[in-house]
């Protein structure tokens, strides 16, 4: 299983962040009629609960873009993942059908709150994956943005460099149709659905819809890292 851990600074300013940590043999595919039904579901209910102005006051998006204002990048104009999916179905713009396994993870992100990754782990570098602040110039080529500014955003790097961000992933990284290696990361910086509960869930989908198996969980906190010293 893939090491996640987070630097140290990181965990001081955000003592609270749990990651959920996914890993699983997967077979993706294309667009799922089952599975969208479910988002059609999830849409629904977010369109009833939810005007445009209250998406950011979800507790798990609102913390979220808390830690952007403590690293210094403004969430209006880097919105979190989950955030700015919200605001597509919030806006009946409905959100992007791309494969099996990118909807899945989106449909957990929209129902709990969090950001997600969702990594190719065989085209992960190495076996650590560290969460740490973007640099100023670091090359980060976001998926159908281009290349994105990542200093003050939080970012997962591998040993060849950045692979996440709550804003947009790497497309060195991203899932395709031929991905086989799944490694998911559900960042909790404040809780909405419990982390366990959201993890589970997660893993149900994944059986149900891309016949996970191998399938490792944990969860990383930034609590269980020594921050006095």
């Amino acid at each position: 299983m893939k090491n996640v851990s987070i630097e140290k600074d990181f965990a001081t300013v955000c003592p609270a962040l749990r990651i959920g940590v996914i890993e699983a043999r997967v077979t993706n595919s294309e667009s799922n009629p089952a599975l969208w039904q479910l988002i059609g579901d999830e849409e629904s209910r977010i369109t009833a609960a939810y005007r445009l102005d209250e998406i950011n006051k979800r507790p798990a998006i609102q913390a979220t873009r808390k830690a952007y204002r403590a690293f210094g990048k403004d969430p209006n104009r880097y919105r979190v993942s989950s955030e700015a999916l919200c605001r597509r179905i919030v806006k009946g713009m409905g959100i992007y059908r791309i494969d099996t396994l990118v909807d899945l993870g989106n449909l957990v992100s929209i129902r709990a709150g969090y950001s997600i990754g969702a990594f190719d782990a065989d085209h992960i570098d190495g076996d650590t994956i560290t969460l740490g602040v973007g640099r100023e110039g670091e090359l980060f080529h976001g998926i159908g943005r281009g290349v994105l500014n990542i200093e003050g955003l939080p970012v997962y790097r591998d040993r060849t460099g950045g692979i996440g961000t709550p804003t947009s992933d790497e497309e060195r990284t991203k899932i395709s149709l031929d991905t086989r290696h799944l490694l998911m990361l559900i960042n909790a910086y404040g809780q909405e659905m419990p982390l366990d509960e959201a993890i589970g869930w997660a893993v149900e989908l994944l059986q149900r819809f891309v016949a996970a198996t191998d399938i490792t969980t944990t969860i990383v906190a930034a609590s269980q890292f020594d921050l006095s010293k």
